[in-house]
């Protein structure tokens, strides 16, 4: 007995020795151990898709639809023949997005006419500046801009290209030919974009693109009739005004409350657009440009 002591003393030194931890039973722990802690992989957190209220989509309409349910509405007449309008054009699977969108659009209108007769802000008219806020909720503000930009700049290259060959040709067909070349550009970007890796610029669809492409004709056309100093100022202003009402678009407080008081809504901006007809004061860049001879 006291051989085998010895012998099993012996290979337990000498196992601890070379680093092998003995046979132990199942669950049980050498004393003296440290407990090597495992690592958890973290979650990486997805973005969520940005809703487009253009498209006929679960998470634009989903909300929209259930606001609508959730408002109790009283009889049809006086206050709501407009709110039951909407829920029986729901009804007959209109879009709720194309609604709400139609109902923001006078409100863009109005804030577009303030910002020219009060501020100052002129843009090229109040269409334009109104569908490219659209084309941005299709786009997204960056994807819409870089793709103005190229437009842009395409159509100013070749203006400066049939310049300097001396080309003589008639307002139409030279808009023409301007038009090719923007259609070109367009494409060498869509076709870039698997290259790049980005799902916005493949996924942009005709209808952001053909209005860049009328604000590059009205810029094209600027540029034509006065100077490209006043091209700039005005295709910068558009600019300015597009992204204004883009982000009035895209409040769910105004979209909230256009789709659930259409009433109050339209009227308050009729009374907004009378009363904005009737001033012939001075706009806010005005008195700043000619601030010294008004203090003097």
């Amino acid at each position: 007995m006291v051989l085998l002591g010895l012998y099993f003393g012996a290979q337990t030194t000498s196992a601890q020795t070379r680093g092998v931890s003995p046979t132990l039973p199942p669950g049980q722990r050498p004393s003296g151990a440290v407990a090597t802690p495992t690592l958890t992989p973290t979650p990486v957190p997805t973005l969520s898709p940005r809703p487009d209220l253009t498209q006929k989509t679960k998470e634009t309409l989903g909300p929209l639809e259930k606001l609508l349910d959730e408002q109790k509405l009283d009889s049809i007449w006086p206050f709501n023949p407009i709110k039951y309008a909407i829920r029986n054009a729901v009804k007959a699977k209109v879009p709720a997005n194309t609604i709400v969108l139609l109902l923001l659009l006078p409100l863009v209108a109005s804030l577009i006419a303030g910002a020219r007769h009060i501020i100052g802000l002129r843009g090229f008219g109040i269409f334009l500046p109104a569908a490219l806020a659209v084309t941005f909720i299709a786009t997204g503000p960056i994807v819409g801009i870089g793709l103005f930009l190229v437009i842009v700049t395409t159509a100013t290259l070749v203006r400066f290209v049939l310049r300097k060959l001396k080309l003589k040709l008639q307002y139409l067909p030279r808009m023409a030919l301007i038009l090719w070349w923007v259609v070109l550009a367009t494409l060498g970007i869509l076709f870039l974009a698997p290259l790049i890796n980005n799902s916005a610029f493949s996924n942009v669809s005709i209808f952001p693109v053909l209005v860049l492409v009328l604000l590059a004709e009205d810029f094209t056309r600027v540029q034509l009739g006065k100077s490209a100093k006043v091209a700039v100022n005005l295709t910068s202003e558009t600019l300015i005004l597009a992204l204004v009402s883009y982000f009035v678009l895209t409040l769910k407080v105004v979209q909230e409350f256009a789709l659930l008081n259409p009433e109050i809504y339209l009227l308050a901006i009729a009374i907004f657009n009378l009363i904005l007809g009737k001033y012939v004061g001075l706009r806010v860049m005005e008195i700043w440009r000619f601030r010294k001879l008004i203090s003097s």
